[in-house]
């Protein structure tokens, strides 16, 4: 098993993994360290969820009826499952905090490996309207385009970019965000490195595998690519 195959099995089921992943764990550091961070993760998302329900709250809705609405035992049922459900839901969702795009760019360039293997939508039209769209004009190419793709991410949906660079592969990931913290975010994670940074209608992020190469992709980011207010 090798580093990306592990990382999608990890992603896929943080509380289970294969023989074969645990013994690629033994022997490889960054992937040790991937796992170490998906779990406390995952701790972090089980202590929100435990949110304790004020007592007797289920059972006072319930007894309320209104205009004569009558309550089945059935109904009364649905009606306190929905009620858990949404309450336990609004508490944790207030609780959640802002999201950390530059990790989460991190995490969604580990879990689609695809993206450095193959070539998709590498057109550069469809690249300035999609630019375009969230807000931005490309004033000069950033490298030869190999990968273009509307992905699902956690709150919302980005545009998930690659280029072929100077500088090695570099991927931009275009998040429509609706509370990017305006000083943005950097994330070091499993050899790669990131930072986000809002623009147009959310943040972009940069994903590249090492200090140097995200220095030189974000400067060329910069000066290639000029952002509406």
């Amino acid at each position: 098993m090798n580093c990306l195959e592990f990382r999608r099995e990890k992603l896929a089921d943080p509380r289970w993994l294969s023989a074969e992943a645990l013994a690629h764990l033994e022997h490889c550091a960054p992937c040790h360290a991937f796992a170490h961070s998906v779990d406390e993760s995952e701790a972090r998302l089980a202590e929100m969820l435990r949110v304790p329900v004020p007592d007797g709250l289920a059972e006072r809705v319930i007894l309320r009826r209104k205009n004569g609405f009558s309550f089945t035992p059935r109904r009364r049922a649905l009606v306190a499952t929905i009620l858990l459900t949404v309450g336990t839901g609004a508490l944790y969702w207030k609780a959640l905090p802002a999201p950390d795009y530059a990790r989460l760019a991190i995490e969604h360039v580990i879990d689609e490996p695809e993206s450095f293997t193959t070539t998709r939508n590498a057109d550069p039209a469809l690249l300035r309207k999609v630019l375009h769209d969230f807000g931005g004009e490309l004033t000069a190419p950033l490298g030869q385009l190999r990968y273009l793709r509307l992905c699902t991410v956690p709150g919302g949906m980005a545009w998930h970019i690659v280029f072929e660079t100077d500088h090695g592969l570099a991927t931009l990931l275009l998040i429509l965000a609706r509370d990017m913290k305006a000083s943005g975010s950097a994330a070091e994670m499993a050899g790669w490195h990131a930072i986000a940074q809002p623009v147009g209608k959310g943040c972009y992020a940069i994903v590249t595998d090492s200090p140097e190469s995200l220095d030189a992709v974000s400067r060329m980011v910069r000066q290639r690519i000029v952002w509406r207010a």
